[in-house]
């Protein structure tokens, strides 16, 4: 395939790849890990010497179990092909969460590997970097907050976070 179609076939996974985090951010909101874990590839490291939806999906009930309401809203979206079927890209994400009486609003970076597999794009690997993170209603001047990160809040700088352990929200610690 040259010429015309090659490009075509590269705007189109294109496309595929910005539905798919698309998706995602919807699932996220929607609680929905069966879909989530869809998204994945079937042998998807959620752990070292733990593989598999079925893991991803139980680790995802576990992380959205005690979340309220959320919002997940894609923004600045950058994919780079190493062949027709591999890519990586870097995605910009603002979240917005209910936790108990907080409502936390934070900015993550995704550095993201993806495959096709049967004609369709999935998630290889997710890595979620946390910019910052604070609560909105009790401390909405705050941001970012000059504190060190503690570990699955959220919270922190995002040089603290890019040098440190990310949230607990990083579901594939070998994206």
């Amino acid at each position: 395939m040259g010429g015309a179609d090659a490009q075509l076939e590269r705007l189109l996974s294109y496309e595929a790849i910005r539905q798919l985090v698309a998706r995602y951010a919807v699932a996220v909101g929607a609680r929905d890990s069966e879909a989530i874990a869809a998204m994945f590839v079937d042998d998807v490291q959620v752990a070292p010497g733990v593989v598999g939806r079925a893991a991803l999906k139980a680790s995802y009930d576990e992380m959205l179990s005690g979340q309220g309401a959320s919002i997940l809203s894609t923004g600045t979206h950058a994919v780079d092909f190493v062949d027709p079927d591999h890519a990586h890209g870097v995605l910009y994400c603002r979240a917005e969460f209910e936790s108990g009486d907080e409502w936390i609003v934070q900015t993550i970076v995704y550095h993201d590997r993806y495959e096709r597999h049967d004609g369709e794009w999935l998630f290889r690997g997710r890595k979620h970097l946390l910019f910052y993170g604070g609560d909105m209603l009790t401390r909405p001047n705050v941001l970012p907050p000059a504190a060190k990160p503690e570990i699955g809040t959220g919270r922190g700088t995002a040089a603290e976070s890019l040098a440190g352990p990310v949230s607990r929200w990083r579901p594939h610690p070998n994206a």
